[in-house]
Parts: C-alpha cells; sequence; structure tokens
C-alpha cells in the first residue's frame, strides 16, 4: 500500500478491524514518514444486468428499486430499515441465481412478496403498476385475492 504522505510503498499494518458491513479496515503506518493512515478494504461485487420487459439490458441498480419501494411505501408505518432488508434480500436472491442477466419479473416477484408480508396497502400500490393493473375491476379482484388468501 503507498503513503499517500510521502508515496512510500514501505508500510506496515497495525490493527486489522471489520465493521459491521463486513469490511476490513487497516491501521497502517509508513516506514518511511512513520505517518499513519487507515485504509478500507471491501468486496468487488459485479451485479448482474437486468433483461427488461421490452428486451433492454441495463444494470441492476438498489437506488432504482429503493426509490419505486419508497413511492409505494409513502405514508405507510414502515421504516427504512425494512425497504433496506427487502432490497438486501433481492440483491442476494440474485446473486444466489449465478447468473449474469436476470428478468426484471424475477426482481418484480421477489419484491412483491416481499410486500405481501410486509404491508398490504403497500403491495397493493406495488402492484398496479407491477402487475397493471389498469382499471378499478382488476385492482378490486386483487385486493378480494389479498384478503381470501389472508383467511
Amino acid at each position: 500500500m503507498r503513503c499517500p504522505y510521502c508515496s512510500s510503498n514501505e508500510t506496515k499494518v497495525i490493527d486489522t478491524r471489520t465493521d459491521a458491513q463486513g469490511n476490513v479496515r487497516r491501521r497502517r503506518e509508513c516506514e518511511v514518514c512513520e505517518r499513519r493512515f487507515s485504509t478500507l478494504e471491501r468486496a468487488i461485487l459485479t451485479s448482474p444486468l437486468v433483461i427488461k420487459r421490452d428486451g433492454r439490458r441495463e444494470e441492476f441498480d438498489a437506488q432504482k428499486l429503493i426509490s419505486g419501494l419508497r413511492i409505494a411505501c409513502a405514508r405507510r408505518p414502515i421504516s427504512a430499515e425494512d425497504l433496506d432488508r427487502i432490497v438486501e434480500r433481492v440483491e442476494y436472491a440474485i446473486r444466489q441465481t449465478g447468473r449474469t442477466e436476470v428478468p426484471s419479473h424475477v426482481i418484480g416477484d421477489i419484491v412483491i412478496d416481499e410486500l405481501r408480508q410486509l404491508d398490504e396497502v403497500a403491495y397493493i400500490r406495488y402492484a398496479i403498476v407491477y402487475l397493471g393493473l389498469s382499471d378499478l375491476e382488476s385492482v378490486r379482484n386483487e385486493i378480494e385475492r389479498l384478503r381470501a388468501n389472508r383467511r
């Protein structure tokens, strides 16, 4: 590791710790100028491409997903931690497939299942867009299906 002060490559590790996100933090000391600095190491994970309905491919974007979840969950008693957990589960599930490309409906199916368990109103809001519920009758049918499954 190059010293940020004198650019020497002669550094030594003094302390190593792991933070809550799994990143490795190392405290180092330069053997030339004797100044100390910290480095942060984390794994570089490649995100699979998402195959959209129209055939386009784009990189998986967790921020885009959380933005959609926030809209569906607006004014609902759902914490930011709950939304983060959904995103983490989605990321984990698509990485577990081992594929470099994942159809968008796989992501949508995971999200819709998570929201169904978390909050029925947020689920309906998301389902209107994701399932393409285009009229009141289809929304009503989905609500009735949801109510029937609750019994």
